[in-house]
């Protein structure tokens, strides 16, 4: 069923629409506090009334009918949500997580595990660099710690706030927590990491409550593609 006014005031229902969230299954994919925070990220100015109002379409219930409990509970949700941004175009991110695994080939003829990372500024790349730990007997050297270090020098900060940082694998927990200092905006990964990923495969930094929350996060751009430049590595590694 498609999300109408009413019950939707009109200027919230077009911005749902260019979310993406047009069907009554869509808002219950997303819920309604994300959905909430989405419409806040993508510069919506609106009041908890849009967070009841939401809710209660969920519930099959006019807003007026929520509880000050569930008013109070669905509040509590919205402060402890992990960060929630709109994330670019799937074209955009698909453009510079090529440009990522163009970095993982360098590391691949280097001898290393293929992994690259490039980080964005306002659409520019300002950084790409791929795994050199064992070139450089250096186990910090990771793609996305070395692409840190050249954001923060091209920039003159070492808070790297309103960039993007895409990488063809999922994080670990060293370069998850070197990416959160930096108060980086948005993470993008191709391959989900099940040994070591700290994005959501293994743990969560980026949606840990008791550490700052930053960061934003969103897996599986161009996953073949980069699960397929990790399994060619160590397949003629073996061979």
């Amino acid at each position: 069923m498609k999300l109408s006014t009413p019950p939707i005031a009109p200027k919230t229902l077009a911005a749902l629409n260019r979310l993406g969230i047009t069907t009554m299954a869509d808002l219950r994919a997303t819920g309604s506090s994300k959905t909430f925070l989405l419409l806040k990220a993508a510069g919506y100015t609106i009041t908890r009334s849009t967070l009841w109002q939401l809710e209660a379409l969920l519930l099959g219930v006019a807003a007026t009918d929520l509880s000050d409990t569930q008013k109070a509970a669905l509040s509590e949700q919205i402060k402890q949500h992990p960060p929630v941004t709109v994330f670019p175009a799937p074209s955009e991110m698909r453009n510079f997580m090529q440009a990522a695994l163009q970095q993982a080939g360098q590391s691949a003829q280097m001898g290393e595990i293929p992994v690259g990372a490039v980080v964005v500024e306002n659409g520019q790349i300002i950084a790409a660099a791929h795994n050199t730990c064992v070139h450089d007997h250096n186990i910090s050297h990771h793609a996305e710690i070395r692409a840190l270090a050249q954001a923060g020098a091209a920039l003159g900060n070492y808070r790297l706030d309103g960039c993007d940082v895409y990488v063809t694998l999922e994080p670990c927990a060293m370069c998850a927590s070197a990416l959160i200092q930096a108060r980086v905006k948005r993470v993008v990964f191709g391959a989900a990491e099940p040994k070591t990923g700290a994005a959501g495969s293994v743990l969560n930094l980026f949606e840990n409550s008791f550490l700052n929350k930053h960061t934003a996060v969103l897996g599986g751009v161009l996953a073949d593609e980069c699960r397929n430049a990790l399994q060619d590595f160590f397949q003629k590694r073996r061979s």
